[in-house]
């Protein structure tokens, strides 16, 4: 999840927890006015009953004329219950079916006096009276019909209101977002494009002190340390390299010449070719880290172009074999290969080439029987080259640091070598975007596999 997306989140969330029990609020506040204001009208009817009461000098006969006037004034489903000071009912506005009331409540008006209970239905507002020297207890029921339909009215208008806040909090706290931290997207762009290559591409610095141009600005200062550093480690590597091939070539040169005179005796002639091997080996290395300095992830695919793999190898074996005339090579292409493969890559065909001297020199060093096996197999997704040759095996445990620098195995003793040859291969074949494995398919036999995407 983006930063843009997590702030709009969170503050979504936030609006609709505050909206939450702001709407929760206002709806409690209303359900308590709503029952205030109900319970006061109770009360006002009951006076208002009271007092007529109060007035009337023959109360049996009046009310009904009197409660049929004030119609207009009752409250739903309203119901009125009159008893005398024995407790026996004198007057009820209940016309057309039996009268019933609780006898408890009016037992518990002798304790309270006043009783008002909103969890019966219909309502229940009851009191005891003394009017004009005699005991009254007035019972009046009703329902709040009008109030509640109001609130769940207002219910029904907060779960709307809430819901569409919330979409439209959301939807604009996305935009804005979005238009707070473009500034912070177009610098991330710019960033990416820096490579190794790029190094002094600075980043457009704007005219504000807040943090994304500070962030600019710092990121600007680093680039140029590292470009420097780059720089000079390059400066460094191909230097070296450079000024270290002349004289190993003039030493090949000269190797070759010793070599082919004939007083030499057979211990001299061999540690003269061992001396060859190395000084071809470390010319090779040379080569290697020159072109190396010259290629990375992101430049390299501007110079790729179709390389046939089967070429590659061929010319990679007759450069090692050069070295090592004993060595021989079995060239194979898998029966589930179509016959019209083209077995081409995209890639960089020198660098390749290392790949692939590497991997024969390997097999001439620490093969028993001199001879390497190459079988190639394309599929519509891949293109897998493996490198097949006897000898002593990896240890599983070393197996996991075989492509580390310096990294040499076991089988590897009384052999010389620097111990960056597959380090190397596994550079350039994520240069490009392959992998390398090694197993061991079977005792005494060591298989390198090259996977290419197509």
């Amino acid at each position: 999840m983006s930063l843009k997306q997590k702030i709009a989140l969170n503050l979504s969330i936030a609006f609709s927890l505050l909206f939450g029990i702001v709407m929760a609020v206002i709806y409690m506040s209303f359900n308590d006015f709503r029952r205030d204001e109900f319970k006061e009208r109770f009360r006002q009817r009951l006076e208002f009953t009271s007092h007529f009461i109060a007035k009337s000098k023959n109360f049996e006969e009046e009310a009904p004329i009197f409660f049929n006037e004030n119609s207009d004034n009752i409250l739903l489903n309203e119901t009125i219950l009159i008893f005398n000071g024995q407790k026996e009912l004198i007057y009820s506005t209940i016309k057309d079916r039996n009268v019933t009331w609780d006898s408890s409540l009016l037992k518990e008006l002798d304790e309270k006096k006043i009783i008002y209970s909103e969890k019966t239905v219909p309502e229940i507002y009851a009191a005891l009276r003394t009017i004009n020297g005699e005991n009254y207890y007035i019972l009046t029921s009703a329902f709040d019909t009008n109030g509640k339909s109001k609130l769940a009215y207002l219910k029904y208008l907060l779960i709307t209101a809430y819901v569409m806040s919330t979409l439209l909090i959301g939807f604009f706290s996305y935009y804005f977002m979005g238009q707070f931290l473009r500034p912070l997207e177009d610098l991330n762009k710019e960033i990416s494009e820096v490579t190794a290559h790029k190094l002094t591409t600075q980043i457009p610095v704007r005219e504000s002190n807040d943090e994304i141009n500070v962030l600019a600005q710092s990121f600007n200062t680093m680039i140029t340390r590292l470009d420097d550093i780059f720089q000079s480690q390059k400066d460094f590597t191909a230097s070296a390299s450079h000024e270290i091939r002349t004289p190993i070539t003039r030493m090949a040169f000269q190797l070759e010449n010793l070599i082919k005179l004939e007083q030499h005796t057979p211990e001299t002639l061999s540690s003269l070719k061992q001396i060859q091997r190395d000084v071809y080996q470390l010319s090779d290395l040379t080569n290697s880290l020159l072109l190396l300095t010259k290629f990375d992830k992101e430049n390299i695919q501007s110079i790729y172009e179709e390389v046939r793999i089967d070429e590659v190898i061929f010319e990679s074996f007759e450069a090692v074999e050069k070295s090592y005339p004993k060595l021989k090579m079995d060239f194979l292409i898998s029966e589930d290969t179509s016959e019209d493969a083209l077995l081409t890559i995209k890639g960089v065909q020198s660098l390749l080439d290392i790949v692939f001297i590497n991997l024969f020199k390997n097999a001439a060093v620490y093969s028993d029987d001199t001879e390497v096996d190459v079988l190639i197999t394309e599929t519509d997704e891949n293109l897998i080259v493996d490198v097949i040759s006897h000898g002593n095996t990896i240890p599983k445990e070393e197996q996991l640091k075989l492509f580390e620098a310096f990294m040499r195995g076991n089988n590897s003793q009384n052999i010389s070598g620097s111990g960056l040859g597959l380090r190397i291969v596994k550079r350039i074949l994520e240069y490009h975007g392959a992998k390398i494995s090694y197993t061991s398919p079977a005792d005494l036999l060591n298989k390198f596999s090259v996977i290419f995407n197509k």
